[in-house]
């Protein structure tokens, strides 16, 4: 009996098959399990940084926090407000971080007074007149309801965070999101916004100063994105 040609290579593509899937394991799925699997690997923030709040990031400012007061004395801004990056390069290598987009960030700590508020609109601040320092730079703390879409200090300052850690850019700023929105509601939540001024404060957070194709940069104030506030009378 003659056995027709396309016969032979079904034949012969069902043997390659059999030994590829012997050779390299290969594991047939089908689309629901596949589209399950991609699902279960999405990244989430929210896990993410309940993984890393209480274990990792708290702890990196218990442990690694400045005085704010001793970092701004080292700072020496002109009449303007401006210093030279290569100061202040100096300052953020002995008390800091520089990230590789060239922003210079810092875990603080600090006590004061509240001098005043502003709180007419969702980006709220608070000027703090600081302890131990007397110096032209102007303190703020952010105080909600919003933090800068943008504004990536806590993130970038704690140090362990890495743009490595993450498949996607896009995972790597939405983790630095989620802390912001953590920030907002557990450290945040509860302020009375209106009634802070001549409030005494202490806190830690982190503050960026960004020098990316600058020679000179403007110092004149600088905000800090809170990760612990406590208040007095």
């Amino acid at each position: 009996m003659n056995i027709k040609t396309p016969t032979l290579i079904i034949a012969g593509a069902a043997v390659l098959l059999l030994i590829l899937l012997g050779r390299y394991g290969f594991t047939v799925v089908t689309i629901e399990e596949a589209e399950e699997t991609a699902q279960s690997e999405a990244f989430d923030p929210v896990v993410y940084v309940d993984g890393i709040w209480d274990s990792q990031l708290m702890p990196a400012f218990n442990d690694g926090a400045v005085e704010l007061s001793k970092i701004l004395s080292e700072m020496e801004p002109d009449a303007s407000g401006v210093t030279s990056k290569e100061d202040l390069i100096a300052i953020a290598n002995q008390f800091g971080l520089i990230t590789e987009g060239e922003a210079h960030v810092y875990m603080v700590q600090g006590s004061g007074t509240i001098a005043s508020v502003n709180a007419e609109s969702s980006l709220g601040t608070a000027e703090v007149t600081l302890d131990g320092y007397n110096g032209p730079i102007k303190v703020q703390l952010y105080i909600g309801t919003r933090i800068p879409s943008d504004n990536t200090s806590v993130r970038d300052a704690v140090g362990f965070i890495s743009f490595g850690d993450f498949k996607e850019q896009t995972e790597y700023g939405k983790a630095s999101t989620e802390i912001n929105k953590r920030i907002l509601t557990t450290v945040l939540g509860d302020v009375d916004r209106v009634n802070l001024v001549g409030k005494t404060i202490s806190f830690r957070g982190a503050f960026t100063i960004r020098t990316f194709n600058l020679l000179q940069i403007d110092v004149k104030e600088i905000s800090i994105v809170p990760v612990e506030l406590e208040l007095g009378e």
